[in-house]
């Protein structure tokens, strides 16, 4: 537990005070000598008390003094709250990979569309940037609210040669980092590397595997195929050396997103892309933050303190009438 102004916690040093004030009333109190006429009489009209139920109203009162002494330090519980201020930044393969058929017409016009529509739900507070990569990654788009500016990069996507997952991280970290001072530009290019870089300021990575297995053929339309968006070499594509480009790296996939405490989403249809995606606001839109708590501890205090009080009234009366009893019987 936090707390805003803990110099306030020196108000507990009330609590002694009251135990010794309480302690030379009860020595008083032992000092004085009452005369009554029947000690039988007296004690059976005062309801039976032991010695722990007389010290109840002062335990409650110096239990009251605490929690208030608490609260007047302002605490703070760290709560997950909803955020106003979400920023999403899409990072779209766009490698040769992505012209395989194995989903119909092909995987990236069919991961356009889901971003597109992806983009189309969000409220107009969340800000989305737009990242696309192959061999290198680019910024297409920084954090921003206009829907047009990022559907249109979308539309203009083409493909080349790699699929460098870990650059696309880190432009995705430094561009988050443009607009909140909070989080560090990053440095360099492993998967892992790039994904421990995010988890250090608290962003989360959630990937997805999009395609299957079955073997198929390439196949871009003409504005896919004509070089890369991004500024890279324009011309062919596919992946890179040694590795088939339509095998999914799931693997390292599922690593990035364990290391930022994200989730990956393995999707082999549009069905399913759409529903990866569509699980996405509900997970990043949530944040942990300090709540002040302050008033809890101030309402629970005053009834305890309240509680005490009553409590030692409605026993001084009972103690009284008791007395008056006493006092009426005939010697």
């Amino acid at each position: 537990m936090l707390f805003s102004w803990p110099w306030a916690l020196l108000s507990l040093l009330i609590i002694p005070v009251v135990v010794g004030v309480v302690w030379l009333l009860r020595r008083r109190r032992r000092r004085a000598a009452v005369r009554v006429t029947s000690i039988a009489l007296v004690r059976a009209a005062l309801p039976p008390r032991t010695r722990w139920t007389r010290l109840i109203p002062t335990l409650l009162l110096l239990l009251g003094f605490a929690t208030l002494g608490v609260g007047a330090a302002r605490p703070q519980a760290t709560v997950p709250v909803p955020s106003d201020s979400t920023t999403i930044m899409l990072a779209m393969d766009v490698s040769g990979s992505m012209c395989s058929t194995d989903v119909e017409p092909n995987r990236l016009t069919v991961a356009q569309k889901a971003a597109i529509s992806f983009i189309e739900s969000q409220d107009g507070e969340t800000k989305i940037g737009l990242v696309a990569f192959a061999g290198v990654a680019g910024l297409q788009v920084p954090p921003t609210t206009d829907k047009d500016a990022l559907i249109e990069a979308i539309d203009n996507f083409t493909t080349a040669r790699g699929t460098a997952i870990g650059s696309a991280i880190l432009t995705s970290i430094d561009s988050i980092a443009a607009i909140n001072p909070t989080v560090a530009p990053t440095g360099g290019v492993e998967p892992a590397t790039a994904a421990e870089s995010a988890a250090v300021p608290g962003l989360r990575v959630f990937t997805i595997g999009f395609g299957t297995t079955t073997p198929s053929q390439m196949a871009c339309t003409g504005q896919q195929a004509g070089g890369w968006a991004g500024g890279g070499p324009r011309g062919g594509f596919g992946g890179g050396a040694g590795r088939n480009p339509r095998v999914i790296d799931e693997a390292t996939l599922q690593a990035v997103a364990e290391i930022t405490g994200g989730q990956y989403y393995k999707a082999e249809s549009a069905d399913q892309l759409h529903g990866a995606l569509g699980d996405l606001p509900s997970q990043v839109t949530v944040v942990r933050k300090h709540v002040d708590i302050a008033s809890w501890f101030a309402g629970a205090g005053g009834l305890l303190v309240a509680a005490a009080i009553g409590l030692s009234l409605w026993w001084n009366r009972v103690r009284v009438r008791g007395r008056e009893l006493n006092s009426r019987q005939p010697e």
